[in-house]
């Protein structure tokens, strides 16, 4: 390999995993932990809701079912431990026109314009 950092996407962990790292850092894993906080705060595992898993959340991505099934908007683990980061969003430009969706404004044509004002009406 040339030296570059490869794209690390985030994989949920084993509860069994978790307990072997909490061992090595000699934190407790009895009761298990709902978030386990590592790199200084830049990656959490969060234990899911079921209890069988670890969904590991950064400020980017996250593990979780939702954040596969909505790519690119952030879950709920993310906007818990990364509020800041995850309410901006890369699509932002700074734009003045507003955002108006699936909405395209348009004029009348002529025929619907006198139709309206009641000139010619058949």
């Amino acid at each position: 390999m040339s030296g570059k950092t490869l794209i690390q996407i985030p994989k949920t962990q084993s509860i069994d995993a978790v307990k072997a790292l909490l061992a090595y850092v000699g934190r407790a894993s009895n009761p298990l932990p709902t978030d386990v906080s590592l790199e200084d705060g830049r990656l959490v595992l969060v234990l899911s809701k079921k209890r069988d898993a670890y969904y590991c959340v950064t400020s980017r991505q996250c593990s979780c079912p939702s954040s596969a099934y909505r790519p690119g908007l952030p879950c709920k683990h993310m906007r818990k431990f990364f509020p800041v980061e995850a309410t901006n969003k890369p699509d932002d430009c700074g734009s003045i026109r507003p955002k108006v969706g699936s909405f395209k404004p348009f004029s009348l044509l002529p025929s619907e314009e006198r139709r309206a004002a009641g000139v010619g009406a058949v």
